[in-house]
C-alpha cells in the first residue's frame, strides 16, 4: 500500500496500514504528539498516572499521537487472552480512537508482541517494523531502536529467538498469569535504569551515529524519530534534517511536538498526575 499523503481540503490521511479498520483523518492544524518508553506495569504509579494525564491532554491537543514503542513494559497477546493489568490506559487509548484522533503505537523490545486485540479492539495502528511515512510536513523514519546500531550483538541473537514463530507459538500457549509472572521476573526495567552508566551512554551514541547515516544516505529524510535509549534529544544533524528521540517516562516525563513548518520541540510533562 502506497504511503503517499494526499492533500484534500487540508486534512492528511493517516496510512492505515496494519491499523484500525476505521478511517483516520490528520488535521494539518493540530501538531503531532510523540512519546515513548513509558513501560507501565513497571514504573511507579504516579509516573503511571502522569502518562494518563498527558494521553488525555493530547487527545484534545493533537492531530495524531505516536507512541514509540515499550508503551508496556510487557504485553503479550496469548491464545487465552492479553497481558493484564492496563485496563486503564487501554480504556483512554479506546475513547481517544473513538474520539477521532489516530493513535500508532510502534512495538518495542517489550512490547513487540502485540497484535489483533490492540488493532481490532482499541483500534490502534500496532507496528513492528520501521516506517518511513510523512510526519508533520517531513519524510520521516520512525522505528523503537532496538537492534539498530552498532553493538548489543548478544540483544540480537536474544532478539531473533524472541520473536521467532516457534517462541512466540508456544509462549502464547500459557495462560496469561504465567507468562505475565515470568515476564516480570525477567524484564528489571526499574534496576536497570536505576543508575546511568557506560552501557546506557553507549546505546545513545550508537543510536545517534546510527540516525546520523541515515540521514546521510538520504537528503530528502527530514526526521529520524527512535525511542529506546531513555535519552531525550533533539539534534539538528544537517539543515532541517532532525534526530529525535522521545526520551521516556521511567526517568522524565518527556514527549516530543511535530509541527509543520516548525523545528520538533522536547517538553517535560508538568501537567497534573
Amino acid at each position: 500500500m502506497s504511503l503517499a499523503v494526499v492533500v484534500i481540503g487540508g486534512l492528511l490521511p493517516l496510512p492505515a496500514r496494519g491499523g484500525s479498520s476505521v478511517p483516520s483523518w490528520v488535521s494539518a492544524t493540530k501538531p503531532v504528539l510523540l512519546a515513548s518508553d513509558v513501560h507501565l506495569g513497571a514504573v511507579r504509579s504516579g509516573r503511571e498516572r502522569a502518562f494518563l494525564a498527558w494521553l488525555e491532554h493530547a487527545a484534545g491537543a493533537a492531530s495524531w499521537i505516536i507512541l514509540n514503542g515499550d508503551l508496556f513494559d510487557f504485553w503479550f497477546e496469548y491464545r487465552w487472552g492479553t497481558t493484564r493489568g492496563h485496563e486503564d490506559v487501554l480504556d483512554v487509548l479506546k475513547r481517544v480512537v473513538a474520539s477521532g484522533v489516530p493513535v500508532t503505537l510502534m512495538g518495542g523490545n517489550h512490547d513487540w508482541w502485540g497484535g489483533r486485540y490492540l488493532r481490532e479492539e482499541i483500534g490502534l495502528e500496532f507496528l513492528q517494523d520501521p516506517v518511513v511515512r510523512p510526519i508533520a510536513g517531513r519524510k520521516t523514519l520512525l522505528a523503537h531502536g532496538d537492534g539498530l546500531g552498532k553493538g548489543d550483538y548478544r540483544y540480537l541473537v536474544l532478539r531473533a529467538v524472541l520473536r521467532g514463530g516457534l517462541t512466540r507459538a508456544a509462549f502464547g500457549l500459557l495462560p496469561p498469569a504465567l507468562g505475565d509472572g515470568i515476564a516480570r521476573g525477567v524484564s528489571r526495567t526499574e534496576r536497570k535504569w536505576d543508575e546511568w552508566g557506560e552501557r546506557q551512554q553507549a546505546r545513545v551514541r550508537a543510536l545517534e551515529a546510527w540516525a546520523t547515516e541515515r540521514i546521510g544516505e538520504d537528503p530528502e529524510l527530514g526526521l529520524v524519530v527512535l525511542g529506546h535509549t531513555h535519552h531525550p534529544q533533539v539534534t539538528e544533524v544537517a539543515k532541517d534534517q532532525w534526530y529525535v528521540n522521545s526520551g521516556d517516562w521511567v526517568l522524565h516525563r518527556s514527549y516530543v511536538t511535530l509541527e509543520e513548518g516548525r523545528e520538533p520541540r522536547l517538553s517535560e510533562w508538568d501537567g497534573p498526575a
